[in-house]
């Protein structure tokens, strides 16, 4: 099956970004156990490899844990868990603010932007 991936930024770290807005979305619960490294490589369309070192990466996040013989599973920590969904919350504003500064918005257009954009939403 496989995904698209952009290539400015390294896929392992493409899917692992996926997996924690899986999380914060609560997608994937705390406790539960991901796919196989063999099962997601293939949902994912890339090598076992890859995911090894995905799950390595949120397992050093302490996102995940890994239970020998059992397989990995989203940790059941939830401050750890709110610590990332603010850390999310924290880069996707970030993100979004530098762009609209690029564009030439000065911080009262970009608030008074985003009032207007969720009174629209509502």
């Amino acid at each position: 099956m496989g995904e698209e991936f952009n290539a400015s930024q390294p896929i392992y770290q493409q899917i692992v970004a996926r997996i924690c807005r899986q999380i914060v979305r609560e997608e994937i619960k705390p406790g539960e156990k991901l796919p196989s490294v063999r099962e997601m490589a293939v949902q994912s369309g890339v090598n076992p490899n890859t995911v090894q070192r995905v799950y390595s990466e949120l397992e050093r996040m302490n996102i995940v844990e890994a239970r020998r013989g059992q397989g990995s599973f989203v940790t059941e920590n939830l401050e750890e868990l709110e610590r990332l969904r603010v850390q999310l919350k924290v880069e996707y504003i970030g993100e979004f603010v530098r762009n609209m500064k690029e564009m030439g918005f000065s911080p009262s257009e970009i608030i008074e932007g985003i009032q207007d954009y969720l009174k629209q939403e509502e």
